[in-house]
């Protein structure tokens, strides 16, 4: 099953400074321990970082590195970027400009 993650992934490959980010579950119960419906629960603000682009071209012509990496679990607007769905996956492509910050653990 790893195998069929990994392929996803490398179906699609973001250009420039564009990350490729697949959603957290949204929570399901709330802090207080009520229990969430489907239909009240919000869109995950939350994702792991799937792909990388190679970073945004400079005016002299050389590569910024992307400040994420694949791995990282990034935090986001809640409508930016642009939703795709890659082999039955729900993923985000985001700016990095998008990201507003990535969760330390």
């Amino acid at each position: 099953m790893a195998k069929k993650t990994a392929d996803a992934a490398l179906t699609l490959r973001p250009l420039d400074d564009r990350v490729v980010v697949e959603g957290l579950e949204a929570e399901e119960k709330t802090s207080g321990g009520i229990l969430l419906p489907d239909t009240a629960k919000q869109k995950p603000q939350q994702g792991k970082v799937v792909a990388v682009g190679p970073g945004k071209l400079s005016d002299e012509g050389k590569r910024t590195a992307v400040g994420v990496k694949v791995g990282d679990t990034v935090l986001f607007g809640k409508y930016s970027g642009s939703d795709v769905e890659v082999g039955g996956r729900e993923l985000k492509i985001l700016r990095e400009s998008d990201i507003l910050g990535k969760v330390v653990k």
